[in-house]
């Protein structure tokens, strides 16, 4: 079964939903209870993040980020990242190239 159009649940607090991907770019939303934490991790994958809802800090290479509804972060290739949301958030991330780690599954 494809993973695609269903949400899962990844971490305690935090679930996914990866969108049918195209050649090169994929998209999920990625929903988050108060308090979860997405762990501090880095892939080869170029990032886009766009908060939906919410507000999220977002540790990057060291530094804190902060993003509420309407912001957006660009995580480039390699760099150490992780969250935690400040109250019930809802992202939509954007990968290229595409995530085949997450799409195997």
């Amino acid at each position: 079964m494809e993973p695609y159009g269903r949400w899962e649940q990844v971490e305690p607090g935090i679930k996914r939903k990866i969108h049918p991907p195209g050649e090169r770019l994929m998209m999920m939303e990625v929903a988050f209870d108060t308090d979860a934490v997405g762990a501090e991790h880095s892939h080869p994958h170029e990032q886009y993040t766009y908060c939906v809802q919410g507000r999220l800090a977002f540790s990057i290479d060291g530094r804190t980020v902060y993003l509420s509804r309407g912001d957006s972060l660009h995580i480039p290739s390699g760099c150490r990242h992780g969250v935690r949301a400040l109250e019930p958030s809802v992202l939509l991330d954007t990968f290229t190239p595409l995530r085949e780690d997450l799409l195997k599954k």
